[in-house]
């Protein structure tokens, strides 16, 4: 876990998570073809947000990075914390396709976490999943608000700026 990038704020990257529950504690992340959930218990007034590389794949699954370790890491934290399970609520971010026609890895990501919620009976109240724009996502544990900034998108082409004489390179 990343320690805040200002006060009471935490910043997670790949393969970290994030718990709190003060009302101005504000948990971040950006996101690509990565996944993050924001757990929260309402009863509890606390939540905490992870940060998901890859789904479980083979031999690799047991590090952080990967879906079942990333979700259980955040499950458990939170349960320590003081958080019970039956009153979870999710939302889910990211999974984009950042360079169409390479990987459908953001779309695996997704898919991933969403089976993950539904076989450990977690409702998933909100998800913004797919398409080409990284995201960044800001959550506030202790109420459970989510908001996401979209930050680009790569489908979109820039025409580039030329002068009469400029040589385009291929």
């Amino acid at each position: 876990m990343s320690t805040g990038f200002r006060s009471n704020s935490t910043y997670i990257a790949q393969g970290e998570h994030a718990v709190g529950s003060e009302p101005d504690h504000v948990i971040a992340t950006t996101l690509g073809s990565c996944v993050a959930v924001c757990l929260w218990d309402p009863d509890h007034k606390l939540g905490g947000m992870n940060h998901i590389l890859l789904p479980d794949d083979g031999d690799w699954s047991s590090l952080n990075n990967f879906g079942g370790t990333a979700m259980d890491q955040l499950v458990n934290a939170l349960l320590k914390a003081g958080a019970m399970k039956s009153t979870l609520r999710a939302k889910v971010f990211g999974g984009a396709a950042m360079i169409a026609g390479l990987s459908d890895i953001g779309a695996r990501n997704a898919k991933f976490v969403l089976e993950y919620l539904t076989s450990e009976k977690i409702p998933c109240d909100a998800q913004s999943t797919g398409g080409t724009a990284a995201r960044q996502v800001r959550f506030w544990p202790h109420d459970g608000k989510a908001r996401q900034r979209f930050v680009s998108s790569y489908d979109e082409p820039v025409a580039p700026k030329t002068k009469a004489n400029d040589v385009e390179l291929f």
